[in-house]
């Protein structure tokens, strides 16, 4: 088997481009990098949003009445006729 032998350069120029080349691939690292993480931030942040509205909802929830309670959801703040039982029955024709 034969020995695996690094290529050297044989002129300067060759190894200026193989040094520019490193050199934009570090800084091409290194923009992925920064925008790794300002998504991680983002993410974040995102998830701290969605837990506060969560118990926002929540709190919402907490307040709303049984759904065995027979009364009548009022979620426009007017307030609510009383109920007459007349109501309750079949309209009559005359």
């Amino acid at each position: 088997m034969s020995e695996h032998i690094p290529h050297i350069p044989s002129d300067s120029s060759e190894s200026d481009s193989i040094v520019d080349s490193l050199q934009r691939l570090s800084k091409k690292i290194q923009l992925i990098t920064d925008a790794i993480k300002a998504l991680h931030q983002d993410r974040n942040q995102l998830e701290t949003k969605i837990e506060d509205a969560q118990k926002r909802i929540q709190h919402i929830l907490s307040r709303l009445p049984e759904q065995s309670d027979g009364r009548q959801l009022n979620l426009l703040g007017e307030p609510a006729s009383p109920k007459n039982p007349e109501d309750d029955s079949e309209p009559t024709t005359h």
